[in-house]
Parts: C-alpha cells; sequence; structure tokens
C-alpha cells in the first residue's frame, strides 16, 4: 500500500488527546465515585433520585465520550481521530461559555481566568482538528490519485 495513505498522527496530537482522555476520566470518578469533591464545588449531593440520577448520567456519557478516545487513541486511524477532536471541540466551545458564567464554589481560577484558559485549550484543540484534517485530506488526495493510475 502507498506510503502516502498510511499518514500517522503527530504526537503532540496524541499527547493532547491523553490529557483531554484524563480529565474525562477524573470526571467520571469524582461523579461516580467522590461525591464529596462535588459537593465542594457547590452541586448538590443529598442522595435524591433527580441529583444522582444527573450525577451519573453525566459520569456515564463521559465514561463514553472517554472509551471512545481511547479506541480512537489505540486505532491511530485520522478519519476517526476527526470525530474526536470535534467532539472535544464542540464540548469545550460549550464549556467556555458556561464555565465563566456559572462558576463553581472551588474553581480554581477567577471567571476570566477561566475563559482564559479555556480559549488557549479551544485553540490547541483546533490546531490539532486542523492538523489531523490535513492528514485526511492528503490521504483522500493519494487515494484518488492512486485510483487514476489503476
Amino acid at each position: 500500500m502507498n506510503n502516502q495513505l498510511n499518514k500517522k498522527i503527530p504526537m503532540w496530537v496524541n499527547i493532547v488527546q491523553g490529557i483531554l482522555i484524563l480529565i474525562m476520566l477524573q470526571q467520571v470518578y469524582m461523579f461516580f465515585f467522590d461525591h464529596q469533591a462535588v459537593a465542594a464545588s457547590g452541586i448538590s449531593v443529598d442522595g435524591s433520585s433527580p441529583n444522582l440520577n444527573l450525577l451519573y448520567e453525566f459520569a456515564a456519557r463521559t465514561a463514553t465520550m472517554a472509551i471512545i478516545s481511547i479506541f480512537v487513541m489505540i486505532s491511530q486511524n485520522p478519519r476517526y481521530f476527526i470525530v474526536i477532536l470535534l467532539m472535544n471541540l464542540l464540548r469545550e466551545g460549550q464549556e467556555t461559555i458556561i464555565d465563566p458564567l456559572f462558576p463553581l464554589l472551588n474553581a480554581p481560577v477567577s471567571p476570566m481566568g477561566d475563559l482564559l484558559i479555556h480559549i488557549a485549550i479551544i485553540a490547541i484543540e483546533l490546531w490539532a482538528f486542523i492538523t489531523v484534517l490535513k492528514i485526511v485530506r492528503e490521504m483522500d488526495k493519494a487515494s484518488n490519485m492512486q485510483a487514476k493510475q489503476e
């Protein structure tokens, strides 16, 4: 198979995605098992069914995102990376608005600091997305050229 069809995901993109997975797994742990940390952030954890339902649903959805992201990292398929990087961009983009407007009680930075951090994270994620999108486009171009030659 043509070497152009086997483009590699850059190491820095894997590192960024690995960090995002660790953050997701930390959130999963906290919302499933560390309700004291959740309560310290100002979220009501009184043991009522509706509150626990929300906590566990958030944990389950985040766990699903983390598991899919792990699968994609193992596969190293640039087309799959496009999907999870887009998912990360959309999620972080929403958090960029939500976190500063509705800060947690134990937020480590001010709302303005939180906004700036989120903007930096989105910039890195966007850079990763564009990098992998270019790889996919090169793969498509090489594939089309190879198909025309056959």
